[in-house]
C-alpha cells in the first residue's frame, strides 16, 4: 500500500474517533452531558488543555524527565538483553542452568517491584529506570535468544567449512540472523520503557508524566488524565517512529556493506 494512502487511513481512524467521542460526550445516549463529560471529558476540553500545558511551559520539565527515564530504561535494558541472549543462546549449559531462575524473575509482578526499587534507589529518576528496566531486558533477551538458536544448522556448516572462527560467526552468521528479532523487540520495549518510567512516577515521585496524570486523578480532573495520556501516546508514537527509521536505515545498509565486502 502506498504510503500517503496508509498515512491518510490512520489520520482518518483516529478522526472518527475522535467525532465519535466528541458526539458520545455532547449528546450522550443516556444522562446529562455534564454527567457524562465528568467521567469521559471532552477531545475539544483534552486538546485545549494539552495546548495549555505546552503554551505556558508547564510540561516541558516533566516530559524531560520522563524522556530522560524512558531513554535509560531502554538503553540499559535493550543492551543488557542483547548480550546476555547472545551468552545464553551460545552457551547453553550456562542457559539450562539459568533457565528457572529466568523464567521466575520474568514472572514477578512490575508493579510489586516498584516499592522496592523506591526504597533501594530512592524516589528519583533510577528507581523509575529500574522499573522500566525490568521490563525491556526480558522481551530483549528472549527475542535475541530466540533469533540466535534459529541460525540455519546448514549455513552454519557451510561457514564453518569455509574456516570462519567464532569471531566471524558472530559478526557474520548470528548476528543478521538475530537482527530482525532484535528490532521487532526494540519496538515493543520502547513502549514498555515508557511504562515503566510513568508507572514508576505515578507510585512515588515529584515529576514526570506519570506524577502529573496522578496529581490530575487525586482531584478527579478527568481532562487532565485524559490530557496526560493523550501526551503520553504521541510520544511513544514519535519514539516508534524514530526507532523505525534507525532500523530501516541499518537494515537497508547492512546488505549492502556486505555486497561491497563479497565484490
Amino acid at each position: 500500500m502506498p504510503r500517503l494512502k496508509l498515512t491518510v487511513l490512520q489520520i482518518g481512524v483516529g478522526l472518527i474517533f475522535l467525532l465519535a467521542w466528541h458526539v458520545l460526550t455532547v449528546y450522550p445516549i443516556s444522562g446529562t452531558p455534564k454527567q457524562v463529560q465528568f467521567f469521559f471529558s471532552t477531545p475539544l476540553d483534552v486538546l485545549k488543555r494539552c495546548w495549555t500545558l505546552f503554551a505556558s511551559g508547564e510540561i516541558w520539565g516533566h516530559l524531560w524527565i520522563t524522556l530522560v527515564e524512558t531513554i535509560l530504561a531502554f538503553l540499559i535494558g535493550a543492551g543488557g538483553g542483547i548480550i546476555f541472549g547472545f551468552l545464553f543462546a551460545r552457551k547453553e549449559l550456562l542457559a539450562a542452568v539459568f533457565d528457572p531462575y529466568i523464567k521466575a524473575a520474568n514472572a514477578l509482578p512490575r508493579v510489586v517491584l516498584a516499592p522496592i526499587f523506591a526504597l533501594w534507589f530512592g524516589l528519583g529518576i533510577w528507581s523509575k529506570v529500574a522499573l522500566g528496566f525490568t521490563l525491556v531486558f526480558f522481551i530483549v533477551f528472549f527475542n535475541v535468544y530466540q533469533g540466535v538458536r534459529e541460525v540455519s544448522p546448514v549455513v552454519l556448516a557451510n561457514a564453518r567449512m569455509l574456516g570462519m572462527n567464532e569471531r566471524q560467526l558472530l559478526r557474520h552468521v548470528y548476528w543478521p540472523s538475530a537482527l530482525t528479532w532484535v528490532f521487532s523487540s526494540l519496538h515493543t520495549s520502547v513502549g514498555f520503557a515508557l511504562v515503566g518510567a510513568v508507572v514508576g512516577e505515578y507510585l512515588g515521585s515529584s515529576a514526570g508524566l506519570g506524577y502529573k496524570i496522578h496529581e490530575a486523578e487525586s482531584v478527579f480532573d478527568v481532562t487532565g488524565v485524559f490530557a496526560g495520556m493523550l501526551i503520553l501516546s504521541v510520544f511513544v508514537i514519535l519514539i516508534d517512529m524514530l526507532v523505525t527509521r534507525i532500523e530501516n536505515a541499518f537494515l537497508v545498509w547492512r546488505p549492502q556493506a556486505s555486497l561491497a565486502a563479497r565484490t
